[in-house]
């Protein structure tokens, strides 16, 4: 029983997939050097949001975890 519900399976899976293998080759979109540009330019901005925000998160993780205990320190009044 295991088998033929494995094997069901795998024809299910071969068989879905079968129209993907089909296909004829790579897409053609004539994605040109200014379209690619754009989008590494959009790519460095999404990094330079997320540098200072994950150095910040670290700032907050280090501050958590550091030891809690304190030592009260005397005030001199002048």
């Amino acid at each position: 029983m295991k088998v033929k519900s494995l094997l069901g399976a795998l024809i299910v899976v071969l068989a879905g997939a079968g129209p993907a293998l089909a296909a004829a080759g790579a897409r053609q979109d004539n994605s040109g050097l200014v379209v690619w540009v754009f989008l590494g330019f959009c790519a460095l901005i999404v990094v330079a949001q997320l540098l200072p925000a994950l150095l910040m998160m670290l700032g907050v993780v280090k501050a958590v975890a550091r030891d809690k205990e304190f030592t009260p320190q005397k005030v001199q009044n002048k």
